[in-house]
């Protein structure tokens, strides 16, 4: 072995290592032509080198690697490959495996033998221990644990470890000062770590406890998570099951319900035909049995009663005997015991004397006694005479007393005496025996009667033991019978609850969801309003320009703006080119398809209205010049030009009239025709909501209101006329035939202008007959409809009846007779009650219109005298009416009725000082809504005079007022908010305090003494509602167009949460990083800002809550819609990260609203699409399952919206993989299922719906304080 093998401590063990051809093995081979170089060399040493052995030995073994050369040297390749040795295979493999490692990322690992044998499950620490010396790793953890050597960058550390980070110190900027914190709270040994300038060195083990409290926090968010996602789904699916199985529960008892009602209905008409057949035959064998009955019991009961007179008479007249012999008896008794008592007592209280005397004598003997009688001897002798005189006077009147009564007893027992002698004497002796056969027989009765008794009261007692048994037993059976009925009620109960409670949840959604769509429906006619008004506006600027139509005849008189505002029925108007084109636009398009065009119809209104106004004007211009004409025949007469311009005046005006009237008429019959379209069109869009008032059904029945009185004023128009037209005609008449001769000869043309006024009179004649006629037919074809509809009322309220009568019949037939009994009575209970109720609510309302017209009455009266006195002191009045103001005005200010009064000519003073110029920052101290509370204290002041033009003017004058101001800042949040709070306050005013009962619920009794006596304003209150819904839709546009600059850089852009930064897509990063700090952009506590701005001004100015709850849940709406707007059309911001920055600034606004008490707005319920977008971008897509709860998760997106933020998804780095075309069609296939809205992106100009409730005052106008900077000095308390 020492010749041919060596051994060397290799690493943990020795290796040997054999010799045998160790130098052919390891032996470099030399080129051929290098050894034949070295052979030719000049050197003689170097050439014998090589020839040695070679020349000698030509025949050597085959393994010699060097050849003889032949004689012809041979050609070799050049390309012949060399022969390898085993240390140029180690260096060439070496090679290759150092190019694999530096082309990867080298990991190490060190494999340990456990045992030699290489067996499982064996173990041998020596051999483990000497591998590890040798590799080095005990000295490698030995210098490991005496240094640091794990490290980490601040930054890569605060990314890393971010969610180990308390919330109080991501407020600090600074990373450096986060990281000490962190490290500090959590590793509580200061040497396991240590903090460079750059980077965080760490011991070993650290790092992995780190990463362990990382993973804990993470798998406790999972796990949470989790918990809530699996307990969703286990609450679908719940419910889904529960509605499969309330379905079938439906199926089945609707059909057993069925099968029950067939079963009843069929019993019923048995039960009925055998009710009949056996009444009938019962009643034949009653009335037998009752008339056979009758007879007997006359009989018996008049035989009982006689004997009972018999037997009453005899008992009071023994009774009677009795009485008077009894009362002798005892009084004879009651003298003799008592002449035996008082004897008695004599003879006792005499002894007792006897003793006490003599006791006394003994005592009065000692010398003890004579001392304690000598003290007090002088009170005591006066207070015994005292006595002795009270007792004698007491002794007089017992004694006068005594023998009053001895003297009348003397004579009751002589005249008793008397009496008793002359009885005796009337009976005689033979009456004795009868009254002792008598008092035999009535003892034995008494004794006969006592053993009836006594049979009686057992039998009784016995009776009344079974019948207490029974009751017992009866009780227990009625408890364990209601035992069962409450279980069954309950039973019944909870799912009749269940069942109405979702019919309920549903017909409440409905109902809401139609009343929604009903007032974003008038709020948007209102809106149209505006627009029209405001195009009026500019129009009429226009017309006053461009004005110069020769030839046109016109009133120069149009109505003013403030004419146009207090136009009650409908919206405003517009221009009559427009309502032309509007027609024109009507015939083109039809009118099915112009029904439900709002604003074709309210032109066509306006059209009319505008064609009856110019038609009255022309009458009253045809009769002016009538009139006129009149006049000027008797006087001279003018020249023949005038009376030739006159004329064809009058022919002209007459043929435009005509034309105006046909034209009239056209216009009312295609207005009929659209009502009745757009009634129809109407009632078919809305079948559910055919029991509640429809805004266009309420519009079209204030037309037909308007129209109808509008006739009825027109046909009193014509009679007034047509008597007007007669009475002149027959005062023509009586005159004489010259002037007529006079004023034909100088009138030319009379004969002509007379035939047409006949011809004219006449059709104007016949006309107004037809329309007469036409009207009264109208109305007998109205009553006669109304009478059908309440006939047809009636009838269906019958069928109501008579089917619940029904019901409750066979619901008694299934009862026990006493239940039945019980069961009618209590029918007959309640119909009753329900009666009394009835007439109770007819005599309330009867009362109430009493109270009323007696209220009216006394007002009338009032008037009445006042009126009478007024002219009576007219005189009088005018001259002292200076005085006599300034005096009331010095009495009533001391008694504030809550009324101010201003003169007709300070309106437009008071307008101004009070709307138009007016600022809110004038009123910061005063009490909020101040101007709406004096401008109803004007109101009510003219409603006490009765002024009904001065409450005209006075409204229409203060909302146009409104409209300029509001017009002029149309960008002033503050302003808008000032005027829609004063404008809603006096709203409120005017319902509080308009007499409604329904409205002064909460007024207190001061308040109902300032409420309007005169007028009913409940059109202004309209009008005021929709100037109310005009100001709030300025509000929402003012406060629209200063945040949604703001939206998108403050929600997508801006880095709420630190370090996000650092997760950003790839390419996004640098973009962001590379932004200066001083740039422009919003950031989320801008919109918080500026919201609690808003919050504050409207809050300042005593806005409603109600009304500020629906301004922040429009804000918010706009907030959801320009932010996921923006998502769904931008690539860069649709990544993880900015799902979790969407996240936490919705987070924000929540615990704003919170913060505000604004979260029962619904303004989070807006934010729920953005909030769901937010949560898809963070959520996994990869697997069905993820795309499952995608869907379930996501229900306020739409599909389109949800693919195009898949398709939009962007990784946040190379390892994330981008959502996969696959996964994107598995949604789409779960999600075809869905009716959603084919648009991708939401209106965010989209308005809800308005409502201003009800909000009474708890302040009372007297109680009001004018502040001086109004200048309102002109205004005098009442």
């Amino acid at each position: 072995m020492s010749n041919k093998a060596f051994i060397v401590i290799h690493f943990a063990d020795k290796v040997e290592y054999l010799s045998d051809g160790f130098l052919e093995k390891n032996r470099d081979t030399v080129y051929e032509e290098q050894i034949n170089i070295l052979k030719a060399s000049k050197f003689p040493l170097v050439a014998d080198l090589f020839h040695d052995g070679k020349d000698s030995a030509p025949t050597a073994t085959a393994s010699s690697k060097i050849n003889i050369r032949s004689s012809r040297p041979p050609v070799k390749a050049s390309n012949k490959e060399h022969k390898k040795t085993v240390g140029y295979q180690f260096r060439s493999s070496l090679h290759l495996l150092m190019e694999t490692l530096n082309a990867t990322t080298p990991h190490y690992v060190r494999c340990i033998k456990p045992n030699d044998e290489k067996l499982p499950f064996h173990f041998n620490p020596k051999r483990a221990v000497q591998q590890l010396r040798a590799c080095g790793v005990l000295e490698t953890i030995r210098i490991s644990a005496a240094g640091y050597p794990s490290r980490w960058s601040y930054h890569d550390f605060f990314n890393r470890y971010r969610v180990l980070v308390k919330k109080r110190d991501l407020a600090n900027s600074d990373k450096k000062a986060i990281c000490r914190s962190v490290l500090e709270s959590l590793i509580k040994d200061p040497d396991k770590f240590q903090f460079g300038r750059t980077k965080i060195f760490f011991r070993a083990g650290q790092v992995a406890y780190l990463e362990k409290l990382r993973a804990d926090k993470f798998r406790a968010a999972t796990i949470m998570i989790q918990k809530a996602v699996r307990g969703w789904l286990q609450k679908v699916k719940y419910r889904r099951l529960k509605g499969a199985t309330l379905i079938l529960q439906r199926y089945c008892r609707g059909y057993l319900a069925r099968r029950l009602a067939k079963h009843l209905r069929r019993t019923r008409a048995a039960v009925v035909l055998q009710k009949q057949y056996r009444m009938q035959r019962a009643r034949r064998a009653y009335q037998r049995v009752r008339r056979a009955a009758v007879v007997i019991q006359a009989f018996a009961r008049g035989m009982f009663v006689r004997r009972i007179y018999h037997q009453v008479l005899r008992e009071h007249k023994a009774t009677v005997i009795q009485k008077h012999v009894r009362g002798w008896m005892a009084r004879r008794r009651f003298q003799r015991l008592r002449g035996a008592a008082i004897v008695i007592q004599c003879g006792f209280r005499r002894l007792k004397a006897k003793q006490a005397l003599k006791a006394l004598r003994i005592e009065a003997r000692s010398a003890e006694h004579l001392k304690r009688l000598n003290v007090g001897m002088e009170n005591k002798i006066v207070q015994l005479q005292r006595k002795i005189d009270d007792q004698n006077k007491e002794l007089k009147t017992l004694s006068e007393q005594l023998s009053a009564i001895t003297s009348t007893h003397t004579m009751e027992v002589e005249k008793l005496k008397k009496e008793v002698a002359c009885y005796q004497q009337s009976q005689g002796e033979d009456r004795g025996p009868q009254l002792q056969e008598e008092v035999e027989s009535l003892r034995t009765e008494l004794q006969r009667a006592h053993s009836e008794r006594k049979v009686l009261e057992d039998t009784h007692t016995r009776e009344k033991d079974e019948l207490r048994k029974r009751v017992a037993d009866l009780e227990q059976e009625n408890a364990l019978l209601k035992n069962e009925k409450e279980q069954l009620n309950n039973q019944i109960l909870c799912q009749s609850k269940d069942e109405f409670a979702q019919n309920s949840v549903k017909e409440n959604l409905m109902m809401k969801k139609e009343l929604e769509e009903e007032r974003s429906r008038y709020q948007n006619l209102v809106k149209e309003y505006s627009r029209l008004e405001q195009r009026y506006d500019n129009l009429r600027d226009e017309m006053t320009i461009l004005k110069q139509t020769p030839g046109h005849r016109r009133n120069p008189s149009n109505q003013s703006s403030l004419e146009s505002d207090s136009n009650y029925p409908s919206i405003s108007t517009s221009e009559v080119g427009d309502t032309e084109d509007t027609l024109q636009q009507v015939e083109e398009i039809g009118l099915e398809k112009a029904a439900m065009d709002m604003t074709v119809f309210l032109k066509l209104q306006k059209r009319v209205r505008e064609l009856e106004q110019e038609r009255k004007k022309l009458q009253v211009q045809l009769e002016k010049k009538e009139q006129q004409d009149g006049k000027r025949v008797p006087a001279d007469q003018p020249s023949n030009d005038s009376d030739l311009d006159q004329d064809a005046d009058l022919a002209y005006n007459s043929l435009k009239r005509q034309e105006l009237e046909s034209e009239n008429k056209k216009l009312k019959n295609e207005l009929n025709e659209l009502r009745k379209a757009v009634a129809d069109q109407a009632s078919e869009h809305s079948p559910a909501a055919a029991g509640t008032p429809d805004s266009y059904s309420l519009l079209l029945n204030q037309l037909r209101v308007a129209n109808e009185e509008l006739e009825v004023r027109k046909e009193e128009v014509l009679i007034l006329r047509t008597q007007i037209v007669s009475a002149d005609q027959r005062r023509l008449a009586g005159k004489g035939s010259e002037p007529n001769i006079n004023a034909r000869t100088s009138w030319p043309n009379s004969e002509k202008h007379v035939d047409q006024e006949d011809a004219i009179e006449a059709y104007h004649g016949v006309c107004q007959t037809n329309r007469l006629l036409e009207a009264q037919l109208q109305a007998q074809s109205r009553e006669h409809e109304e009478e059908v509809d309440n006939l047809k009322a009636q009838l269906e309220a019958l069928k109501e009846e008579m089917d619940r009568q029904q019901q409750t019949f066979c619901q008694t037939l299934l009862l026990s007779p006493e239940a039945q009994v019980e069961f009618g009575i209590q029918q007959e209970m309640s119909r009753l009650t329900n009666e009394n109720l009835d007439l109770k609510e007819l005599v309330e309302k009867l009362e109430k219109n009493e109270r009323k017209l007696k209220k009216q009455l006394k007002i009338y009266m009032k008037k009445v005298q006042d009126l009478e006195a007024a002219q009576a002191l007219a005189q009088s009045e005018r001259k002292r009416h200076e005085l006599n103001r300034q005096v009331t005005v010095q009495r009533k200010e001391k008694d504030f009725q809550g009324m101010l009064e201003y003169h007709k000519e300070d309106e437009a003073l008071l307008i101004r000082n009070l709307v138009t110029e007016l600022k809110p920052q004038v009123l910061a101290g005063a009490v909020p809504c101040l101007p709406a509370y004096i401008l109803y204290m004007c109101l009510r002041h003219a409603d006490y005079v009765n002024d009904d033009l001065k409450v005209h003017s006075l409204l229409t004058s203060t909302i146009n007022g409104i409209k300029k101001v509001l017009k002029k800042h149309n960008e002033d949040f503050e302003m808008t908010s000032f005027w829609l709070s004063n404008t809603c306050r006096l709203l409120h005013c005017l319902k509080q305090y308009s007499g409604d009962e329904g409205f002064m619920t909460q007024n207190t009794a001061k308040q109902n003494e300032h409420c309007l006596k005169n007028f009913d304003l409940t059109e202004y209150r309209q009008v005021l509602s929709d100037l109310s819904i005009q100001i709030y839709q300025q509000l929402i546009k003012i406060a629209e167009g200063l945040l949604q600059p703001m939206i998108v850089s403050a929600m997508l852009e801006n880095e709420s949460i630190q370090g996000l930064s650092g997760v950003k897509p790839t390419g996004y990063r640098k973009r962001t990083s590379s932004m200066p700090e001083g740039d422009n952009s919003y950031c989320l506590e801008a919109i918080i800002r500026q919201m609690n701005s808003f919050h504050t001004v409207m809050c300042d100015q005593g806005l409603d809550p109600e009304i500020i709850l629906q301004v922040f849940r429009q804000i918010f709406y706009m907030i959801n819609a320009v932010t996921l707007n923006n998502l769904l059309l931008r690539k860069d911001v649709c990544s993880w990260s900015t799902g979790m920055q969407l996240r936490y600034n919705i987070s924000q606004l929540e615990e704003w609203l919170r913060g505000r008490n604004l979260h029962q707005s619904g303004a989070v319920e807006t934010m729920e699409p953005l909030i769901q977008a937010a949560q898809l971008l963070q959520l996994k897509k990869k697997s069905p399952e993820d795309a499952e709860a995608i869907c379930s998760l996501c229900t306020a997106l739409s599909t389109q919206q949800i693919v195009k933020i898949l398709n939009l998804y962007t990784p946040l780095n190379e390892f994330e993989e981008r959502v996969t075309v696959a996964f994107i069609r598995t949604i789409q296939a779960q999600l075809q299922d869905r009716n959603d809205p084919q648009q991708l992106l939401l209106d965010f100009k989209h308005m809800f719906p308005v409502l201003f409730p009800f909000n009474p005052s708890s302040l009372t106008m007297d109680s009001i304080h004018i502040p001086a900077c109004l200048n309102l000095e002109f205004l005098n308390e009442v």
